[in-house]
């Protein structure tokens, strides 16, 4: 006798990239007719989250078998899946898909942050227990599977030979789909810089802040648009922004989605500073209305971007070679379209659905 299956989505960090996935991932389930369950967190208190959703998920979990074991988990690497199923002894068997938005062994620590080894080993035994390990990104792959030799390298003694290796023969590279926007038609016809990321440290606002007084005291003309996600307190480096740059700001905030793409297809260059970046969602997207991209060469970005958009980065000459990259873009009224299809829902949107349709198949049980 058949029965339908069933596929637990579990995601402990909500932030804006895990919440676009999951809500994806929410609307392809309900169009193949999957019987899935969304277990999720929100995106704060990071290392309480890490470690702690175990515990916070404890009663929801424990209701939840008493209706059903699933046959299948997507967990997030922020999921410590090889604690959930230590404590709840009916998943210990359920086949696991560990899905790394990120890894926390090239996750730049901020200031007034703690180091600590625990968000890595969770991940470390994630991935160990876990049978497949799915990457939105080569770079967040490879950076982790090199911090996680280096880390076994420190360890004292008991280490066993091979971890490496096993993780890596079940690692897969699959970005988060994104769905592309209308691009604009024709060329931008003003200079208009954005910025659409979190404002936070890790994506380095200070030195977006840097490049537009560089701009300004160059005499180039531009206007801005500062969008993406802040905090509660608002940034030094937004503040400042404001306070310098006011008469060229058109827009500040999150704005109605709308708008939102109205001015990706307006603007004529989209910057990233990062210092992190494992797919850069809002540059993809960016991208593909139009904006030309200013981006490091590093991280994820060497994959994505012609070398002719990426300035050099973690030397003396990075300053510079910033400004004169985004100079070239602001000047340039077209300088061609960048081809990011590898990165967006249409690439990778069937093999996401692939994934879903496969585990929607009716299990059979024993009469």
């Amino acid at each position: 006798m058949d029965r339908p299956a069933s596929l637990w989505i579990m995601s402990a960090y909500r932030s804006e990239s895990h919440a676009s996935w999951a809500r994806w991932l929410e609307r392809e389930a309900m169009e193949c007719n999957l019987n899935f369950r969304m277990f999720e967190l929100p995106g704060r208190y990071f290392r309480w989250r890490i470690r702690g959703n175990p515990l916070s998920w404890l009663a929801e979990v424990q209701e939840a078998l008493t209706t059903e074991v699933p046959d299948h988990i997507l967990a997030t690497s922020m999921v410590d899946i090889s604690t959930l199923k230590g404590v709840h002894p009916s998943l210990a068997h359920v086949p696991v898909t560990l899905y790394f938005h990120e890894n926390q062994f090239a996750y730049p620590v901020g200031e007034g942050q703690h180091s600590s080894i625990d968000p890595q080993m969770v991940q470390l035994y994630g991935a160990l227990s876990a049978n497949e390990c799915w990457f939105n990104s080569s770079y967040n792959r490879d950076s982790f599977l090199q911090g996680m030799d280096a880390l076994l390298r420190k360890m004292p003694d008991h280490v066993p030979d091979n971890i490496v290796e096993r993780i890596a023969d079940k690692c897969r590279i699959v970005p988060v789909p994104v769905d592309p926007l209308e691009r604009r038609q024709g060329a931008s016809s003003r200079p208009l810089i954005l910025w659409n990321h979190r404002w936070e440290y890790d994506k380095r606002p200070d030195r977006f802040l840097e490049l537009l007084d560089r701009l300004e005291s160059d005499g180039v003309e531009f206007e801005l648009a500062l969008l993406g996600p802040r905090a509660q307190k608002v940034p030094k480096a937004l503040l400042d922004i404001r306070s310098k740059h006011a008469s060229r700001i058109i827009a500040d905030g999150m704005v109605p989605r709308a708008e939102y793409e109205a001015l990706l297809r307006s603007a004529r260059v989209v910057i990233s500073t990062a210092d992190h970046e494992f797919q850069g969602l809002a540059m993809i997207e960016a991208v593909s209305a139009g904006a030309s991209p200013v981006v490091p060469d590093a991280l994820c970005y060497r994959e994505q971007y012609p070398e002719q958009h990426r300035y050099p980065s973690g030397d003396m000459s990075a300053a510079a070679a910033l400004v004169k990259q985004a100079l070239d873009a602001c000047e340039q009224v077209n300088q061609g379209e960048v081809d990011i299809s590898d990165w967006t829902s249409d690439k990778t949107a069937p093999i996401w659905r692939a994934f879903l349709q496969d585990k929607a198949q009716p299990q059979s049980t024993a009469e």
